[in-house]
């Protein structure tokens, strides 16, 4: 969203600008009703314009990092990202945090292509980081100074004028419910409350982009659940496409739409989140009593069959299949209480076992731990 050059009128409350002028302090947008609406100041200084684009939100072409020991970050990457919610995956030391300063033109790559919104991120370093907001993983948080304070600051780094950053912040702060607190020096926060704020000042210039590196970093459970739901709300209600960077493979299940997995480095899987959890070939079937002797007559009557703490996992094998399982349960006798098809989990992309084989069913209990 951008306002008009001084030459021409100013826009009223809630009006969008007339596009190709210099860049505006664009309110945050919230789904609810009786959010305030602040009039859109205008800058003096214009800006480059970032065009609006089909293209994916983000490209990499045999994108390579080595480090000096020769120690390599990235080893030809090459992946896009799409709109919506994306999760980036991979165990600690995978690249993620390398890739995420590459596309903050914070660090240049040893060779290969990155590009942000259409810019390259070499070349045009300081203007994408105009238009991403950044959320980094660590607590960099000055404690001696307000949440309203810090957040104002970041606003005027992104460019805003001084009263339009100070509303900017008031909202931001706000919308990560953290109005009530947002006069309370930081250092007096809990770790919450920090990532909180962190999440504000990725919001204060009015993002075209989130990058959000280890959002739960840090946080309990309850904290963890508070943040995820905050960030799928954020994707939701504003329309901003958002890179989640983690290692906890529970929490992008929840909320994204689509995963990039990359280990050492390297791509390992982008797809979107139906495609990675999509129905598998077996039925998790869970009596209160007789499994031994339920797991017996499966297997009497030709169905691979494995246990599973107190249920058993069948192979699908035709269509016949549910009805064996019913004529079973019913021939002993016992109390059925859950007969379902499993759905694929995101820790499978990182085993060696192929779909179907008997690795896959000790898959649940891999996922159990997250």
């Amino acid at each position: 969203m951008r306002a008009s050059p001084p030459a021409q009128p100013e826009p009223q409350p809630g009006q969008r600008a007339p596009a190709g002028a210099a860049p505006a302090t664009p309110l945050i947008e919230t789904a609810a009703a009786n959010a305030p609406v602040f009039e859109t100041p205008v800058f003096e200084t214009p800006v480059i314009d970032a065009p609006v684009i089909d293209t994916p939100v983000i490209e990499t072409t045999g994108l390579t990092k080595v480090y000096p020991g020769n120690v390599t970050a990235l080893d030809g990457l090459t992946v896009s990202f799409g709109k919506g919610v994306t999760g980036l995956i991979g165990a600690n030391g995978a690249g993620k945090s390398t890739l995420i300063k590459i596309l903050l033109g914070l660090l240049e790559p040893t060779q290969g292509l990155a590009k942000v919104l259409g810019h390259d991120c070499v070349k045009d370093g300081e203007l994408i980081r105009r238009l991403v907001g950044y959320m980094p993983e660590h607590d960099c948080l000055p404690p001696d100074i307000t949440a309203t304070e810090f957040v104002t600051h970041m606003g005027r780094m992104s460019g805003l004028p001084a009263t339009a950053a100070k509303e900017r912040a008031a909202e931001s702060l706000r919308h990560v419910g953290l109005h009530e607190e947002r006069y309370r020096q930081i250092g007096t926060y809990s770790t919450g409350m920090k990532q909180r704020v962190k999440l504000a000042q990725a919001l204060v210039g009015d993002p075209r982009l989130l990058l959000l590196d280890e959002p739960t970093n840090g946080l309990d459970p309850a904290g963890r659940n508070a943040m995820l739901e905050l960030i799928e709300r954020i994707g939701q209600e504003f329309a901003i496409p958002i890179v989640v960077a983690s290692h906890l493979l529970g929490e992008i299940e929840r909320i994204c739409d689509s995963l990039v997995a990359i280990e050492a480095g390297r791509l390992l899987r982008a797809d979107t989140m139906d495609s990675f959890t999509r129905a598998s070939q077996t039925l998790l079937i869970e009596v209160e009593e007789g499994a031994a002797a339920l797991r017996d007559e499966l297997a009497r009557r030709g169905l691979q069959v494995r246990p599973h703490r107190r249920a058993l996992v069948v192979s699908i094998a035709g269509e016949n299949t549910y009805d064996l399982v019913r004529d079973s349960v019913a021939a002993l006798g016992l109390p059925l209480s859950r007969m379902e098809q499993r759905r694929h989990q995101v820790e499978e992309i990182f085993r060696d076992d192929e779909p179907g084989q008997p690795g896959e069913f000790d898959e649940m209990e891999a996922a159990d731990a997250y």
